[in-house]
């Protein structure tokens, strides 16, 4: 398990990851993936959803995708380009997970 930057959108999760991961190798082999993200306050907060992965590899689809996940995690437009352009030569993959379970612990769910 390790930290991953993401884009949650229309129920699609998107995760950016160099092609040359033990988890991209991973998904090649076996596409079933649990992910579990942190409410992010110090406290048991938490959503974990599962399913089957699918990788959306290098090419213009994957790069866009890419973008927006970093635009995500930036301020504005401008701070998101200078940082893409530190990695833009890095190869990456897109695994996309249209969870077939959504559990959530400590939102108000009734499911824990």
């Amino acid at each position: 398990m390790t930290p991953v930057w993401y884009l949650f959108e229309d129920n699609v999760l998107y995760v950016s990851a160099q092609t040359r991961t033990v988890k991209i190798r991973n998904l090649r082999r076996d596409p079933s993936v649990t992910v579990c993200v942190d409410g992010g306050r110090g406290d048991a907060r938490y959503v974990a959803l599962r399913g089957k992965a699918e990788l959306i590899e290098p090419g213009e689809r994957q790069n866009a995708l890419r973008r927006r996940i970093i635009w995500h995690y930036h301020a504005d437009e401008a701070q998101a380009e200078r940082y893409y352009k530190t990695i833009q030569d890095t190869v990456s993959a897109i695994i996309t997970l249209r969870p077939e379970r959504i559990v959530a612990s400590g939102f108000g769910s009734t499911e824990d």
